[in-house]
């Protein structure tokens, strides 16, 4: 399994349940694809250097988790069809060196 990480962009539109919501349901989606996932941990509301698709602001969020590199493209496929989630960027991290 390769390491990631996941920077989330949720819309400013929505409640703290509902952000807590999305997390969870990004969380739960990596778990059934076979994978682990941490806790997010949310980075609070950033003002966009411009707006995109109307919007200004967005709720941010940072998660790590494992997966296999063949799920990604599934996992990003499934979460564009996420209604919590405005915008998702995926980072491969460099595997832990050998002592």
């Amino acid at each position: 399994m390769n390491r990631y990480e996941a920077m989330v962009i949720l819309p400013e539109s929505l409640t703290e349940d509902e952000i807590e919501q999305g997390l969870d349901r990004l969380t739960a989606t990596i778990k059934e694809m076979g994978g682990q996932a941490s806790k997010a941990s949310r980075m609070g509301r950033k003002t966009f250097a411009r707006p995109m698709k109307k919007q200004s602001i967005g709720e941010y969020a940072l998660l790590r988790f494992e997966l296999d590199g063949e799920k990604i493209t599934p996992l990003q496929n499934h979460l564009k069809l996420d209604t919590a989630i405005f915008r998702i960027q995926f980072t491969r991290l460099p595997e832990p060196a050998a002592v």
